[in-house]
């Protein structure tokens, strides 16, 4: 339906113990409202070390992108939404993010790009820096924005990829495209390490007291050469609890539902309460649910008033 308002909410809840607990203490009343009156459409249910997290398949299905494992071409997409769809039909395309990885004694982990504070200037440099070496395995490396370029090649054209923020924090082993350790992305990673240790890019940004950049992560790849074709009008995503979830930080991420809840919820329930038709999506680590409004039968109708759906029922699936 053309009227539908679909609001798509990632990091509504947490895997760990602390999360849940967090939920637990919570008071929700449009949320909970909102699931008594709507009817459940969809669940998606994964690992939590899927590739791909559970609110970027999600996005993906409603945008009408192809939405298996780590293969939603994001890049390509992007390149279609700025009306360069010329570009984007001409083979297969990722991000590339500059990062820094943190070495630890028994694991390396992805630390937050943002922490990098690269100005445009310093990325376009960067950029320079290190494509001679990607063009040695043809791939075209495009500035798109300071933590985030835009790379063309057939090596991206069947590679499953994981977003920065779905490794963030993580054990990059477990999310390094390319299955096999003698993929060239897997020497090209172990050049660039040994490439930047010692540039004076990174000696610069040191006596600045930055983090050096000595890495890159390879995410949306794929090939889209046409743009989609969404089966409805593209979702709302409140991003509102993804900060806090990312930072573990459970006190902030029960505040920002709260502030979730009395905002776009409440106005999402009063649409629904009008009479107008809606659908909400909640994500987690591991799994996605989708409610929307349908025709009720009476003894549904009677079931939602003396036993309604409320969030505690469903939020461990997520």
């Amino acid at each position: 339906m053309s009227d539908t308002l679909h609001l798509l909410i990632p990091y509504a809840a947490g895997a760990s113990e602390a999360s849940q607990q967090a939920l637990a203490d919570l008071a929700l009343p449009h949320l909970e409202r909102l699931l008594a009156r709507l009817a459940l459409h969809e669940s998606d249910l994964g690992d939590d070390d899927a590739f791909c997290a559970p609110h970027e398949r999600a996005l993906a299905r409603a945008l009408g992108l192809p939405s298996a494992p780590g293969r939603i071409p994001w890049a390509a997409h992007h390149l279609h939404q700025q009306g360069r769809s010329s570009e984007a039909a001409q083979g297969a395309w990722a991000f590339v993010t500059p990062c820094h990885w943190q070495v630890r004694t028994d694991h390396v982990t992805l630390d937050d790009p943002a922490r990098l504070q690269l100005s445009e200037d310093e990325s376009r440099t960067l950029l320079a820096v290190m494509a001679p070496w990607f063009a040695g395995d043809g791939i075209t490396l495009h500035y798109d924005q300071p933590t985030r370029w835009l790379a063309h090649g057939e090596l991206l054209a069947d590679l499953a990829t994981a977003s920065p923020e779905r490794v963030l924090h993580r054990d990059v082993s477990h999310w390094l495209p390319g299955e096999q350790k003698s993929h060239p992305l897997r020497r090209l990673h172990s050049e660039m390490q040994m490439l930047l240790y010692t540039h004076t890019f990174n000696e610069a940004r040191e006596a600045r007291r930055l983090p050096p950049v000595n890495a890159f992560w390879v995410h949306g790849a794929g090939r889209l050469p046409q743009a989609p074709q969404p089966p409805g009008p593209p979702p709302v995503v409140e991003d509102g609890l993804r900060e806090a979830a990312l930072r573990e930080d459970w006190a902030a991420w029960s505040a920002a539902w709260q502030a979730l809840d009395a905002g776009a919820l409440a106005r999402l329930n009063d649409h629904v309460a009008r009479g107008g038709a809606a659908r909400l999506t909640l994500c987690g680590e591991r799994g996605a649910l989708t409610w929307h409004t349908a025709p009720r039968s009476w003894g549904q109708k009677i079931s939602s008033i003396f036993r309604p759906q409320r969030f505690a029922d469903v939020r461990e699936k997520l």
